[in-house]
């Protein structure tokens, strides 16, 4: 029997297992005979890239309810080592127990997690890297009213103007006017660096700074948060703006079970990879999603830690961890041109192509793309096996990027 190990259960663990589960169909062997396993802390698919929005806790599909019907075996257990010399991972199951799984390849796609500060008071920030962290947001957000009067009460500010800040920020205008008069409720909007979406370019500046100001939100370009109080924030520039609500978004990183691989990682803690997705030095590892630093060979850039580049990551991935062992040709690493959709609240989104971000939608037209990627295509099929496994493997990634 033959072990393909996938270390976590988000969209690129997903999409690997589904591409290595087809191989396998397509080539008429058992399930005994190459063995895929996913190893995950959770039970579901959370769905992160809807975790700014409201009623966090539907952002979730059941793993068992993907997975199974392909059989992919699934272990619930967190991950606390990988031995790649043994080709051993170690994990605590919820019992309390240890269990070790051996492999005959691994992928790694555990994924990245937001960077917490170290600064004072930071026990009161919120976040929505994780759906934990979205719904304590939510819980507390609807605790709000409740409260007794002061100032502050709903003011949000949100630390971090990127891409995950932009959305949490624009959302969070309508959440808190649907809890507080419109007069009462305050948006602010903090980035260190002296440009709103530092990372998205000059492109769609124009359109995000035009739906901030149509939104009210105040924007505090060049500071940063230097202590938090459960009722204030205080910023660099000495500026005190009392706040019932600070939430991060400021800086990512891998997961950190890339540690245990040995091999160059880049600034953001991702494993150097081959045009395979296999870790340069070791033969039997892949990784994919956020904890790979991949090369799109068309565009000749590393992807970014996005849901749109962890399903294609996936997708090859798995399937070249199972080819691998069977002794087939690999594929190289292919996928669409990059794109963005960045939602913008009650203002609608804008969406850009290629790395140079050229608009190509703004205002409503481009929410409703908006939901269809997050409502629609970036949901795995669930009790659905041909349809999954249709979609799965790089085949099917590649035939999607060369008709987009």
């Amino acid at each position: 029997m033959k072990n393909v190990l996938i270390v976590g259960g988000g969209f690129a663990g997903v999409w690997s297992a589904a591409s290595a589960a087809k191989l396998r169909q397509e080539r008429g062997l058992a399930e005994e005979e190459l063995r895929v396993t996913v190893i995950s802390a959770g039970d579901d698919l959370v769905i992160r890239p809807r975790l700014y929005e409201a009623d966090p806790d539907r952002m979730r599909v059941p793993l068992d309810r993907v997975l199974g019907p392909i059989g992919v075996r699934r272990v619930a257990g967190t991950v606390t080592d990988i031995d790649t010399g043994a080709r051993m991972v170690t994990a605590i199951r919820r019992d309390g127990t240890t269990s070790k799984l051996g492999y005959d390849r691994l992928v790694l796609a555990s994924g990245s997690q937001v960077v917490r500060p170290g600064l004072p008071g930071a026990e009161h920030l919120f976040d929505i890297d994780t759906l934990a962290g979205a719904a304590t947001l939510d819980a507390h957000l609807r605790r709000l009213p409740e409260r007794a009067a002061e100032p502050g009460q709903f003011t949000a500010v949100v630390v971090g103007a990127g891409f995950t800040g932009l959305e949490i920020a624009t959302e969070l205008v309508a959440r808190l006017k649907d809890l507080a008069p419109a007069d009462q409720v305050r948006v602010v909007l903090v980035e260190r660096l002296d440009a709103i979406g530092p990372e998205l370019g000059e492109g769609p500046r124009p359109a995000i700074q035009k739906a901030l100001a149509e939104l009210g939100i105040e924007v505090r370009l060049g500071v940063s948060v230097e202590e938090v109080a459960p009722d204030k924030v205080r910023l660099s520039d000495g500026t005190v703006v009392p706040a019932a609500t600070v939430v991060w978004t400021a800086g990512m990183t891998a997961s950190p079970l890339t540690s245990f691989i040995q091999g160059d990682k880049d600034r953001l803690g991702r494993l150097d990879v081959d045009e395979y997705l296999r870790v340069r030095g070791l033969r039997d590892v892949y990784a994919a999603g956020d904890t790979a630093a991949a090369v799109s060979p068309s565009e000749g850039r590393v992807v970014m830690q996005s849901c749109q580049h962890a399903l294609p990551q996936g997708r090859f991935a798995g399937h070249n961890a199972a080819a691998d062992l069977l002794g087939e040709e690999l594929v190289r690493f292919e996928a669409a041109p990059y794109s963005t959709c960045l939602s913008l609240g009650p203002a609608g989104a804008v969406v850009t192509s290629g790395w140079d971000r050229d608009v190509q939608m703004t205002g409503h037209a481009a929410k409703e793309l908006k939901r269809a990627i997050n409502e629609q295509w970036i949901y795995p099929p669930v009790d659905d096996p041909a349809e999954l496994l249709h979609q799965a493997g790089p085949k099917a990634e590649v035939a999607g990027a060369r008709a987009s």
